[in-house]
């Protein structure tokens, strides 16, 4: 069922176009001073002022120096809904620039954000998992997420919240779990995202295949993903319609067919037939994918017998465009040809 988008307009007691005239000129320090306000009218239009200003990373720079997140890390506990909202879209806003993602960083915003997962308003929390996607792109982002403890609860969000709230989690985990994934997986990490591989969202369906495959690179993370029979389910979508989830799935398995179980796993699931046909797909990433899996696949006697019969599928791949193709048809071909 299709969800409604969430929405981020104010209550209509609340005039923006205001802020924007009494504000919208006036100096960072006195802007500061007016978020600190015990008025709640003067800290609501200060707020959008400041989201007006901090689309310039100049401005980003400026109120960082001047000590905006302190003020801006308080309010975001405010008891107005419009207070919270506005403090988390000046936070989303600044995270899109360089300077603004590492002044968030270093500040505590990260922490200071965990307490907006069970925000009753939508919009707060789409702006806090905005934030959490744009920091979790960065190292030190990502490692602030998980010293935050937010590994678990944003695994058992996935479970409850809006489908668009969802992508941005699934985001966030892929970046995080690159890094590490023991706190995934004993929140139960694999049974929910094997769940999101059948979501009728596609981009949930390719993100979800992505943070498996994120998982999949970690010698548990690939033996979690056999005990969990994760793998008929992703072969499953080896057929998708939409490209990009085909392509994802190819990719996590080739990670989880390193181990002995995982290949045997994907050889009763019938991986073959369908992996041969994004050999021939347009985009390259799936090709690539599709070809390393395949040659995992071809070090079982039963999976070369098979390929065999395929080799001028990967002959044809030594004149593919992408470099990395050629080279991966390459060793797949040798693998086939390998004789005991």
């Amino acid at each position: 069922m299709a969800q409604p988008r969430i929405s981020a307009y104010l209550p209509p007691d609340i005039d923006p176009t205001k802020a924007a005239l009494a504000f919208g000129r006036r100096a960072l320090p006195k802007l500061n001073e007016e978020l600190q306000s015990p008025e709640l009218l003067t800290q609501q239009r200060a707020l959008m002022a400041l989201c007006d200003l901090v689309h310039d990373p100049e401005k980003v720079y400026q109120a960082i120096a001047l000590g905006f997140l302190d003020s801006l890390k308080t309010l975001l506990v405010h008891q107005d809904q419009t207070v919270r909202q506005k403090t988390t879209e000046v936070l989303s806003v600044m995270a899109l620039h360089s300077i603004g993602r590492d002044g968030l960083i270093r500040s505590g915003v990260i922490s200071a954000l965990a307490g907006l997962l069970d925000d009753p308003v939508d919009i707060c929390r789409k702006n806090t998992h905005q934030v959490f996607d744009m920091l979790a792109k960065l190292p030190a982002g990502a490692g602030g997420v998980l010293r935050a403890g937010l590994i678990p609860p944003l695994v058992l969000k996935l479970k409850t919240e809006l489908d668009e709230i969802q992508e941005l989690i699934l985001d966030t985990l892929s970046n995080c779990l690159r890094v590490e994934v023991s706190e995934a997986l004993a929140a139960g990490a694999i049974t929910v995202l094997k769940e999101k591989l059948l979501h009728p969202s596609t981009a949930i369906r390719s993100k979800a295949a992505w943070v498996l495959l994120e998982i999949s690179s970690h010698a548990e993370g690939k033996i979690a993903v056999c005990e969990e029979e994760v793998i008929p389910v992703l072969v499953s979508l080896l057929e998708d319609t939409q490209p990009q989830v085909p392509a994802n799935s190819a990719g996590a398995l080739m990670f989880a067919l390193v181990t002995p179980q995982g290949r045997s796993s994907a050889m009763g699931a019938e991986a073959i037939p369908p992996l041969l046909t994004l050999v021939a797909e347009e985009t390259s990433k799936a090709r690539l994918n599709a070809i390393k899996t395949l040659t995992l696949l071809a070090e079982l006697p039963e999976g070369r017998k098979t390929l065999l019969n395929h080799r001028d599928t990967f002959q044809q791949c030594l004149d593919d465009p992408s470099e990395a193709v050629q080279r991966a048809a390459e060793i797949a071909i040798t693998v086939i040809d390998w004789k005991p």
